[in-house]
């Protein structure tokens, strides 16, 4: 792929002058996705334009389908050879042939590939730059599906690069994406393997549709004659209008393909699916979609998508989690997985009551988180924070059930050979099935094992806050007391604590819990400070996911001895550099 990214990257040496790097993917994205689908029509080309003079509109749809297996076809008279011949003719001629697509085709729009064309011709670049693409052949006996899909992310990375944007916004890297699928496919190793079995995977973020294309590719490896019907949706215009062109070569049905604000408007929102995946931006607002957020919020009651809590502004990550979890195909249908990239803060952002915590306790509660898995730094595009896969369950097998799995997958990696961004580490193969076999081992707590998964029940992720007061007292050290002779608190000694739920054996009901507050707060509180008391009404649930916690390791402190000897034959090498300075 690195030679013919290099080759279709060079192209752009012809716009040099015309246009500023920034602006280069505007011409040769929407040219590489043209020049792919003319590849896929040539060998039924002429057999078309013999069906478009006997049918038009759907009838011509199904014939082509019919006829040829493609889901578009174009009916123009023109190809990249015969633009080629006509010099004098090729600006209106080139805009007449992609006038030409089918109507499911309505990617070049989204580039607005007409201006570019015009501007090309005007400064006379335009037949540079087709002739050059009539050189490459992108037919998918020669670049096949996986091989395109890294193409047209490589240059994506090269345009961002060139302009300083963040590459890391529209995909993420086929490393990542091939560890989540396998992970999501896991639990149903057996059913995808029958005879023509068939699954739905979405995407709310589909970028330009890496995911769902690494989804359908890692399926058809283990089972040739499954189908893997592919959704997505984007709010970018120029990543749909790749993602859809991808789509649409696979063969997959266009219309499932959608451009739009997934937080403000679900495309989708009378679909459930087999599996759901992501990787929403890390901490992008949503101001732009906040109003019609918490509208559709009030509107949908308990069992909208973002009932169970709403995140801070700032960060709109949380709600595609519990989004992703609306979408999963209910459990009386056969229920459904997902997988979604998250960075830290989901994990333990906000204190009890907060939205973020109410998110985590509705997931936990409900029991539908299975793994959160946390991969090396360095794995992405446009930053080196660490991050973390989640899978959501909502049939877990018996042996899951109350349960989540941590795995820190962090020291599984390889180095890259040449760094992209702030990428330079990847899973490779081996480590990917390394990851995978500690899902699988989960209940097997070998000491091997166990330094990398940790098995732990949903209740110990819950705590509840108490808010502790204390007597406001008058000048002789009395308690105060207020018109109801109830004891007034003192706002400055205020204090609050967080106790576990597993602080005490018994946990489970209203009264587990009285007890285990009363419990610990008369031996971890009073015994400091006897004239407390607990504010029941201000009791809070809050819940956290304080995952470097369970795999830390405590490395003693070097010996002073040790420490003294390095000093001291620092304070020699100076003094012998001091020493010859002076001489």
């Amino acid at each position: 792929m690195s030679n013919l990214g290099n080759f279709v990257w060079s192209i752009a040496d012809q716009l040099r002058g015309v246009y500023k790097p920034h602006q280069y993917g505007s011409v040769i994205l929407p040219f590489t996705i043209l020049r792919r689908l003319d590849c896929i029509m040539e060998p039924s080309r002429a057999e078309v334009r013999v069906l478009a003079g006997m049918y038009d509109g759907g009838i011509l749809d199904a014939r082509v389908k019919q006829n040829t297996g493609l889901g578009f076809y174009n009916t123009s008279e023109y190809d990249f050879a015969k633009l080629l011949s006509d010099p004098d003719g090729l600006q209106a001629n080139l805009i007449e042939y992609i006038s030409k697509f089918s109507e499911s085709v309505d990617v070049f729009e989204r580039f607005k590939f007409t201006q570019e064309i015009d501007t090309l011709a005007e400064k006379g670049r335009l037949s540079l730059v087709v002739a050059k693409f009539a050189e490459v052949d992108l037919h998918p006996d020669a670049i096949p599906n996986a091989e395109m899909g890294d193409l047209f992310e490589y240059l994506i990375y090269k345009f961002a690069e060139a302009s300083n944007e963040e590459a890391g916004e529209h995909y993420t890297p086929r490393d990542a994406i091939r560890l989540m699928v396998d992970l999501l496919f896991a639990e149903e190793t057996d059913a995808l393997l029958e005879p023509g079995a068939i699954r739905t995977i979405y995407d709310p973020t589909a970028g330009t549709g890496g995911m769902l294309s690494v989804a359908e590719e890692r399926l058809l490896e283990r089972n040739p004659s499954a189908r893997l019907r592919l959704y997505g949706q984007e709010i970018n215009d120029q990543s749909y209008a790749i993602c859809k062109s991808d789509m649409i070569a696979k063969g997959q049905d266009a219309s499932n393909i959608q451009l739009g604000d997934t937080l403000a408007d679900d495309l989708f929102w009378d679909k459930k699916f087999d599996f759901c995946m992501s990787n929403p931006p890390y901490g992008v607002d949503w101001k732009s979609s906040e109003a019609i957020v918490k509208a559709e919020r009030a509107k949908a009651g308990p069992n909208g998508r973002f009932a169970p809590g709403l995140p801070p502004v700032s960060d709109g990550q949380m709600l595609f989690l519990t989004h992703l979890a609306s979408k999963m195909r209910p459990e009386h249908e056969g229920g459904g997985r997902a997988g979604i990239v998250l960075n830290g803060s989901p994990l333990f952002n906000g204190a009890a009551g907060s939205g973020p915590s109410e998110i985590r306790r509705w997931l936990l509660e409900n029991d539908l988180v299975e793994a959160i898995v946390a991969l090396p730094t360095n794995m992405f595009f446009n930053t080196g924070i660490a991050t973390y896969i989640w899978i959501l369950d909502n049939t877990k097998r018996a042996d899951r059930r109350g349960l989540v799995q941590l795995i820190d997958a962090t020291s599984f990696w390889m180095k890259m050979r040449k760094n992209l961004g702030a990428k330079g580490r990847e899973i490779d193969a081996a480590s990917r099935e390394r990851i995978v076999k500690i899902y699988d081992d989960f209940d097997e707590q070998t000491k091997e094992n166990a330094e990398y998964s940790k098995v732990l029940q949903n209740t110990n992720f819950g705590y509840w806050t108490i808010t502790v007061e204390r007597p406001l007292l008058d000048e002789e050290g009395q308690p105060i007391m207020d018109t109801k002779k109830q004891t007034k608190p003192d706002t400055k000694k205020r204090d609050t604590e967080n106790i576990p739920f597993t602080y005490a054996e018994n946990t489970r009901g209203e009264v587990g819990a009285a007890e285990t507050i009363k419990t610990y707060f008369e031996t971890e509180v009073l015994p400091h400070v006897p004239d407390a008391w607990i504010d029941e009404k201000k009791t809070k649930v809050g819940y956290e996911i304080p995952f470097t916690r369970h795999f830390y390791k405590y490395v003693p402190p070097r010996p002073l001895a040790e420490i003294d000897a390095d000093l001291n034959a620092q304070i020699a090498k100076i003094m012998k550099l001091l020493a010859e300075v002076e001489a």
